[in-house]
């Protein structure tokens, strides 16, 4: 289909009868956007990975699937064929209830994705039925079919050439028809037909790499905030709108913590020059913010963003002194176990490094205590946790004088554990303890973004 725009919309924006039908009115005033994926309701993930823990009793599983029950049926009871509807929901709840049964008895993360991806498949099946009721036809669509990754549960790879070749086959015949096609984001599976995830957060990661397989025109991500901000406007009130962004600068954003957009997003809309759109499914009239290859402006300052969850290890030798080797004996041993290292800093003996424990469905945020040992094998490891990372981004910054002062001043209040700079121009980041972070975002932002 010629223009295609492919809309995102988030567990805010689904999250009952009245956003629901919001995030209908948005797609319907797009004659181009013909593919939706959507993800669970709000607040439903977090109830199936609750579920998926394996530590729920017999009695918690039930007042767990009673929650899940009341959020599909507020919005069952505003929509036709209510017991068609209700029966469709209560099969998955029957099933969630033996998954959650089995995970008690042996957790995994492949049991995981099987529970978690429930939350995406029952809210796109409600969606459907109010675009029907409302004489818009559409068609439900089953991402796992064409959304092909490796068996990495929790937050799998997508198979890029794979996708590209399977929505060719499958959904882009559906997108010439009348029917909007709406389907899944987050959830996947592997070659052998099993559920996988692409992360939390996955959902407009799933967007983007439909728009790349699709060659879509736009990607359109709405959300409960009308477009990217210089931070977020829940923790700071003076935080602005920001109407355009580079790729780079949303990656930086993205990466380094900022909610609108999942750190992944932006690789496929790169890779084909897409432009995507970020803006308010609940008021679509504020506008929103385009992030594209190049921008008219650039400051020196863009953004703050926070990063929670982070944890630091220091590692002590001292045969680092004038010795070759050392940092690849590190980084294999992390590159064994499948960590992704974000911040590095070193000393003539130590080695600090930064790793982000919050992004995963499942348990593989934790450590691994085999991990560690191996590091002890021929260092000394301290883990220090309980941190969040606070980023500065803009553009040019290690070519302009006097900025580092600037944002060095920003936070003369506050201990920092690590500081990152010199391997981007566009960011600048703090690690300093959890408790600190969001009062050294608000005085940051005051200092550098609200002159």
């Amino acid at each position: 289909m010629e223009n295609l725009d492919i809309a995102k919309f988030g567990g805010t924006s689904v999250g009952n009868f009245e956003a629901m039908t919001s995030s209908y009115r948005v797609v319907i005033a797009n004659k181009n956007t013909k593919l939706v994926a959507i993800s669970a309701c709000s607040g439903v993930t977090n109830i199936l990975v609750e579920l998926a823990s394996g530590s729920c009793s017999g009695a918690h599983i039930d007042e767990l699937l009673e929650k899940l029950r009341t959020i599909h049926n507020e919005i069952i009871s505003k929509l036709d064929n209510k017991e068609e509807l209700s029966a469709h929901i209560e099969d998955h709840l029957k099933e969630i209830k033996k998954l959650a049964i089995q995970a008690n008895m042996e957790k995994s993360d492949e049991l995981t994705d099987r529970i978690v991806s429930h939350g995406e498949l029952m809210s796109s099946y409600l969606f459907v039925h109010l675009f029907n009721q409302n004489g818009t036809k559409a068609e439900w669509f089953d991402v796992r079919s064409v959304m092909r990754t490796d068996s990495t549960f929790g937050c799998a790879t997508p198979l890029v050439e794979v996708v590209a070749s399977l929505c060719k086959e499958k959904l882009l015949p559906l997108l010439d028809g009348e029917s909007i096609i709406i389907t899944q984001g987050f959830i996947a599976s592997n070659a052998e037909g099993q559920t996988t995830t692409l992360g939390r957060g996955g959902s407009d990661y799933s967007a983007a790499l439909l728009g790349e397989a699709c060659n879509a025109k736009t990607i359109s991500i709405w959300t409960d905030v009308p477009g990217v901000y210089t931070t977020d406007p829940r923790l700071v009130p003076h935080a602005k709108p920001i109407a355009e962004l580079t790729y780079l600068e949303a990656a930086e954003m993205a990466t380094f913590g900022a909610k609108i957009l999942h750190p992944s997003t932006l690789v496929p809309a790169v890779r084909q020059g897409i432009p995507v759109y970020v803006g308010s499914s609940r008021e679509p009239e504020k506008g929103g913010t385009w992030v594209r290859p190049y921008t008219e402006s650039h400051p020196a300052f863009r953004a703050v963003a926070l990063r929670k969850n982070q944890t630091l290890i220091v590692l002590y030798s001292p045969k680092m002194v004038g010795a070759s080797g050392f940092l690849a004996k590190v980084f294999s041993v992390f590159a064994k176990f499948g960590r992704s290292v974000d911040l590095v800093s070193t000393s003539e003996v130590s080695i600090a490094i930064t790793l982000d424990t919050g992004t995963a469905t499942s348990g593989k945020s934790h450590l691994s205590e085999g991990m560690l040992d191996e590091l002890r094998q021929f260092c000394h490891v301290k883990v220090e946790t309980g941190l969040s990372l606070v980023a500065i981004i803009g553009n040019d910054m290690s070519n302009i004088p006097g900025l580092t002062t600037r944002a060095f001043d920003s936070i003369e209040k506050y201990p920092v554990k690590m500081i990152c700079y010199g391997a981007s121009n566009h960011n600048l980041c703090f690690l300093m303890n959890e408790d600190k972070a969001v009062q050294a975002l608000v005085e940051i932002h005051k200092h550098l973004l609200e002159k």
